[in-house]
């Protein structure tokens, strides 16, 4: 019962305070945090005083989970599908989800910041939101603290590469020896053995070599192939499917190879608009810092032209 009561406290704790203005959080936790104590649960307490504040990117999308419940419902179904479709390497719809899954992420950015009242946020801002949900998409734990509407700080991690496959292409036992093991022992075996193994030296001997292979050794070589046609076509149809597999396979490999291209180029688009973002807020502080500068340089002249002016008429 009191571990209950003290999960529902730390619960409930959690929806306020993440719901809440994060300029608040910090007074509000240790209000909510002296209430447990003061109800006589400690380790509730130190839960609760344990909770961390919100980045503003975390604030936004737990505002967004609290506005639209079913976020995280979307996240997961697309993050299994594109999952299914790398363990199937299937290229085509690889790069059909990935597609889907830069539009949901831009479309609930947009929702995140429209749910906060953010018109036009800034574009490192819109990039730690981004990430984020593109993150809840692979880990686990980050999904069920944005379900719970409970993130307290931007995450990242990489998009869905998948395996790379291992290209091997290894015939089957019954097609396989038939065109490699097949020939080469008798290559092996004709060069040494001819003069060696045949009948005591006579002279029509050449004559009754050819005759010996004609009639006695050729229908054993030729019964297999004559006997079983069908054998062949089939080693020769496998042979061909293995080949269309592997030409499959790589063309899957090159298609995933592409998607992890993209995905580096966009994270590296995404770096460079936040270092901009960056010099660009920099900038700004230091204009702030001038005009102030100037202001109080302005301030100081008139104080000083003022004093003089003093002076001036005391001397006189």
């Amino acid at each position: 019962m009191g571990g209950v009561s003290g999960d529902d406290l730390v619960r409930e704790a959690g929806g306020e305070l993440y719901s809440g203005d994060p300029e608040e959080f910090i007074e509000r936790r240790g209000v909510l945090a002296a209430r447990a104590r003061a109800a006589g649960d400690a380790v509730a307490a130190k839960r609760i005083a344990g909770l961390r504040k919100p980045t503003r990117s975390a604030w936004v999308l737990n505002q967004l989970v609290r506005s639209k419940p079913g976020v995280p419902g979307q996240l997961a179904e697309l993050g299994e599908e594109l999952r299914a479709a790398q363990r199937s390497l299937d290229g085509a719809a690889i790069r059909e989800l990935s597609v889907r899954r830069r539009r949901l992420l831009g479309t609930l950015a947009r929702q995140a910041f429209s749910a906060c009242g953010m018109q036009s946020p800034p574009a490192a801002l819109r990039d730690e939101v981004t990430a984020t949900l593109g993150a809840a998409m692979i880990d686990p734990e980050i999904a069920e603290q944005l379900r719970a509407g409970m993130l307290d700080r931007a995450a990242r991690r990489d998009g869905f590469g998948p395996p790379r496959p291992a290209l091997a292409v290894v015939p089957s036992p019954s097609a396989g020896p038939a065109p490699t093991a097949a020939r080469r022992p008798p290559a092996a075996k004709a060069r040494p053995r001819p003069a060696a193994v045949q009948q005591p030296p006579a002279a029509p001997a050449g004559p009754r070599r050819a005759a010996a292979r004609s009639p006695a050794a050729a229908p054993a070589a030729a019964t297999p192939a004559v006997a079983k046609p069908a054998d062949l076509a089939a080693a020769r149809a496998r042979a061909e499917k293995q080949r269309r597999q592997a030409a499959i396979a790589e063309a899957k490999h090159a298609a995933a190879e592409a998607d992890r291209a993209a995905d580096a180029a966009t994270e590296s688009e995404s770096a460079a608009v936040r270092a901009v973002a960056l010099l660009e807020q920099q900038l700004a502080d230091a204009r702030r810092d001038l005009a102030d500068a100037r202001r109080r340089a302005r301030q100081a002249e008139a104080g000083r032209r003022r004093a003089r002016h003093a002076l001036g008429r005391l001397q006189e």
